[in-house]
């Protein structure tokens, strides 16, 4: 261990979740953006404000730009708890660094399960209508691609050159 409690190479904590919240972040939100625009015309200022409305309820569909940058802001508070928890266990836990793939989609099917069946019940959030296949499966896709496989990866880079090699 070096004086800063910190593995040899391995970069500092709050850079490697900050990287990852930024990279799984906006990965997601792009694909939320695209998904129901080409899917059902949604522009992003709603989609911002559907994520606001987690915290608002209804109210966020009439607070224009504002209430958009809030659901922008409450989507990487989110995305940053869960590259939090991930990359802090991955210092703690070895296999979590080397085998970023496997782990990653692991840990995006738990952020599914996690978000799906807890935080959005018991938020603000209106339930969707009916299940509908396409949007089952972009929103696993996501939590396993463009979510738990890219912060799995910043994870492995932030642990630096000795894990890397330990793989």
């Amino acid at each position: 261990m070096t004086t800063d409690s910190r593995a040899a190479g391995a970069r500092p904590l709050v850079l490697v979740i900050a990287v990852a919240t930024l990279v799984a972040g906006t990965l997601d939100i792009t694909d939320a953006f695209t998904f129901w625009a080409v899917t059902k015309g949604v522009s992003p200022e709603r989609i911002l404000q559907s994520i606001a409305s987690g915290l608002l309820g209804k109210a966020a569909f009439q607070g224009g730009t504002a209430t958009a940058a809030l659901g922008l802001v409450l989507h990487y508070f989110i995305m940053s708890v869960m590259a939090g928890l991930y990359v802090a266990a991955a210092r703690r836990l070895p296999v979590l660094v080397r085998r970023p793939l496997l782990m990653g989609l692991a840990y995006g099917a738990a952020t599914y399960v996690v978000m799906n069946y807890g935080v959005l019940p018991l938020s603000a959030v209106a339930p969707p209508s009916a299940f509908a296949w396409p949007r089952f499966i972009n929103n696993l896709g996501a939590h396993l691609v463009l979510v738990g496989v890219p912060i799995a990866l910043v994870a492995r880079w932030g642990a630096g050159k000795a894990a890397a090699e330990a793989s």
